[in-house]
C-alpha cells in the first residue's frame, strides 16, 4: 500500500452537478483552500451565490473570482469580523441560506495531552470551536427572519472516536462542534433551520500532503485504518456539503454526517 494519498484515489466525483441551490446565498469560511475551496466551487456550480470568507486575502479573493462570488476578509475568531461577513452576504445577495462554517487549523504543536501546551490548546479551540459558535450566532438571525436555512459545521470523524495520532485540542474542539451542532439543530428546527455537523475522514489536502512529506510513518498510520484504502478527495466532501445545503436533505438535522470511508465502522484494521 502506497503512503501517498494522491495515489489512493481510484475514483473521482462525477462531473454531473445538480442545480439545487439556484438563487440561494452560501457563506463559506476557509474558502481559500482545501475543503472550503472545493465546497465553494461545488455550491457555485449548484447555482448558489457564494460568499468566500478567508483570513488569506490572496487565496480568498481568488476563490471568489473563480466562483463568481464575493470575497470578505475575515478572522473567524473576531466577533465583529464574523458579523461583517454575514452582513455582507445579506447586503449583497439579500439572504443567508447556507452557512458552511469550515475554517479550522491543525498545528503541529497540538499533539498528545502530555506534550501540548496551554497556548496551543487555546489557539486551536478559538479557531476550531469558538469560531463556529460565532458564525452560527451571526448566521441565525438572518435565517430566523427568512424562516429557513442550513448550517453545516465542519467537525471530524475524531468527534466520534479516538484518533490514531493524537491531536488533543483538535479532537476536543471537533467534539464540541458536534455537540453544539446537535443542540442548535434541536433548538431551531421548528423555525425551518437545520444544523448538522459534517464529519470527514482524512482528506487529501495540502495540509495532509505536508504531513506525508514531513512524517510519512505518522501519516501512514491514518491511511491504514480506512477500509476504502485511500483518503477522501476534497470534492467528495464538497458533494456532502452540497447535499446538506440543499432540500434533498430536508429531514437531516441535528446529527453527525459522516463521510469517512468507513473508518468509524471498522472494528479491526483491514489488511
Amino acid at each position: 500500500m502506497s503512503a501517498q494519498p494522491s495515489e489512493q484515489a481510484s475514483e473521482q466525483p462525477s462531473d454531473v452537478v445538480c442545480r439545487r441551490l439556484v438563487g440561494r446565498t452560501a457563506v463559506v469560511t476557509g474558502a481559500g483552500s482545501g475543503i472550503g475551496l472545493a465546497a465553494a466551487r461545488r455550491l457555485a456550480a449548484e447555482g448558489a451565490h457564494v460568499v468566500c470568507g478567508d483570513v488569506d486575502a490572496t487565496r480568498g479573493r481568488a476563490a471568489a473570482e473563480e466562483t463568481g462570488g464575493l470575497f470578505v476578509a475575515v478572522d473567524v475568531t473576531d466577533p465583529d469580523q464574523v458579523e461583517a461577513l454575514f452582513r455582507a452576504a445579506d447586503d449583497t445577495y439579500g439572504s443567508v441560506d447556507v452557512a458552511f462554517n469550515n475554517a479550522g487549523i491543525s498545528p503541529p504543536d497540538d499533539d498528545s495531552i502530555l506534550e501540548t501546551g496551554l497556548e496551543a490548546w487555546k489557539r486551536v479551540q478559538e479557531v476550531n470551536l469558538t469560531s463556529v459558535y460565532l458564525c452560527c450566532k451571526a448566521a441565525l438571525p438572518y435565517m430566523r427572519r427568512q424562516g429557513r436555512g442550513s448550517i453545516i459545521n465542519t467537525a471530524s470523524f475524531v468527534a466520534r472516536m479516538g484518533a490514531a495520532t493524537s491531536q488533543i485540542s483538535y479532537t476536543a474542539s471537533k467534539g464540541g462542534v458536534l455537540a453544539m451542532s446537535r443542540e442548535l439543530g434541536v433548538q431551531f428546527a421548528r423555525e425551518g433551520i437545520r444544523v448538522n455537523a459534517l464529519c470527514p475522514g482524512p482528506v487529501n489536502t495540502p495540509l495532509l500532503r505536508e504531513l506525508f512529506a514531513k512524517d510519512p510513518e505518522r501519516a501512514a498510520r491514518r491511511l491504514v485504518h480506512i477500509p476504502l484504502g485511500r483518503f477522501a478527495e476534497a470534492e467528495e466532501i464538497a458533494a456532502a456539503v452540497a447535499f446538506l445545503a440543499s432540500d434533498d436533505s430536508s429531514f437531516v438535522n441535528a446529527t453527525d454526517f459522516l463521510v469517512d470511508g468507513g473508518i468509524s465502522g471498522a472494528y479491526v484494521t483491514p489488511l
